[in-house]
């Protein structure tokens, strides 16, 4: 079984709801050990939405999930494990809070894996 390294939850938004996601990211990042990514305006990675990562430690996952769950004001959260295998931590091992949407994994693919 892979070793769980840390995780990455990619907060997606819109023109309409960047305001309410980049609080939510900050929130995240100023309450918990959150390294929180840049707020990307275009598609990016895999992902079919604008979106802002934050990244965290394993042993993390026991307060930053509950809080986003409680906290995500109707945003698409998706949220994946960091173990190495890149295609099947994003397409098999996923927790979706909100719409599931189609990722585009065919950039694992060019990555080889």
């Amino acid at each position: 079984m892979p070793e769980i390294t840390g995780y990455h939850a990619h907060v997606y938004f819109d023109a309409n709801t960047q305001e309410t996601a980049q609080q939510l990211c900050e929130d995240a990042a100023r309450l918990f050990p959150v390294e929180m990514g840049r707020m990307h305006t275009k598609n990016v990675g895999p992902h079919p939405c604008w979106s802002c990562q934050l990244a965290f430690a394993a042993d993390a996952f026991d307060q930053v999930i509950p809080w986003l769950m409680l906290n995500r004001q109707g945003l698409t959260i998706f949220t994946h494990p960091e173990t190495g295998q890149h295609l099947e931590d994003h397409r098999d091992r996923a927790i979706w809070m909100g719409e599931m949407l189609a990722l585009d994994l065919s950039i694992f693919d060019r990555m080889g894996r």
